[in-house]
């Protein structure tokens, strides 16, 4: 079964699918070797991580569809990646899609923000008109070559234009034929259930440290009604805040030793190249490469 099948039936299971936020191969490596069924590129983390920019629209079709490409070869698993905006406008997204269907992807995400787009829990966001999202849906339905791969719908227009807007949108982007709805940043658990009830699609929730929607659980979020769920910032916030403490003790006291013992880590330089299949790379070259 290909990749995008596989991400189409997990989305459609009656359980929720935890589908952890990669920003770069290695992270991509860690979510599969937890047991996780598949991974989320984030947008946030891949813009901090190519370009040390925050998430304001500055990466591009080719970094973003490049960067894909690499996890998707890294893992065996369904990869989601976030398109924003589609880039720009309806004719962007047709070669978005075309884009990241020939990089292995098996579904994306895209916004009804302006081009540029910004963080859904940040300030300051603006939604272009529904009728001008509903046709970038209509063209991804066009241009992808695989029915199966999943077009997620982002609304953003709760925080701009209020709930009932947003969820008139998303059945909107339904009917236009997305998969599924990514309703962003719902205030509490009630209008969570209000969308549950509203819209006729399976649904994504996005767990964002210190975003505007509350902390919920995994069991919490499928009591909701919630399909699946993403985490953008969990992994490169740990990797972050892990690496700042780890330069701070190098900078004052000359050496990482004691570094590992007092944050409570544990990782050896063996399990660290067991993470990347070290093993199986040094057998495939001892049978192949001739020395």
């Amino acid at each position: 079964m290909n990749k995008t099948t596989q991400l189409k039936e997990m989305i459609l299971e009656p359980d929720i699918l935890v589908v952890p936020s990669a920003y770069d191969a290695l992270s991509a490596k860690v979510i599969e070797k937890s047991g996780f069924r598949a991974v989320h590129m984030t947008g946030s983390g891949t813009s901090a991580s190519l370009l040390g920019y925050p998430d304001m629209g500055f990466t591009t079709i080719p970094e973003m569809a490049n960067h894909a490409k690499n996890i998707g070869l890294a893992v065996d698993l369904p990869v989601i990646v976030d398109s924003d905006s589609g880039y720009g406008n309806a004719l962007n997204v047709t070669r978005a899609v075309r884009e990241f269907e020939r990089a292995g992807v098996a579904g994306i995400h895209i916004e009804d923000q302006v081009t540029p787009k910004r963080c859904g829990h940040l300030e300051g966001k603006r939604v272009i008109p529904a009728e001008e999202m509903v046709g970038k849906i209509e063209a991804a339905v066009a241009a992808r070559e695989d029915d199966d791969f999943q077009l997620i719908a982002r609304t953003d227009a709760r925080e701009c234009t209020g709930i009932e807007d947003a969820i008139e949108r998303a059945n909107a982007y339904v009917e236009a034929g997305a998969d599924c709805i990514f309703f962003e940043a719902p205030l509490n658990a009630d209008e969570m259930r209000l969308v549950r009830d509203e819209v006729d699609a399976p649904l994504l929730a996005n767990m964002v440290e210190g975003g505007k929607t509350p902390w919920f659980t995994v069991p919490e979020l499928e009591e909701l009604g919630f399909g699946l769920v993403i985490y953008p910032l969990s992994g490169w916030m740990a990797a972050a805040a892990v690496l700042r403490e780890l330069m701070k003790e190098l900078r004052e006291t000359g050496t990482t030793q004691g570094f590992w013992d007092r944050m409570g880590l544990q990782m050896s330089f063996e399990e660290l190249f067991d993470l990347f299949d070290y093993p199986q790379f040094q057998s495939l070259e001892d049978r192949y490469v001739v020395r």
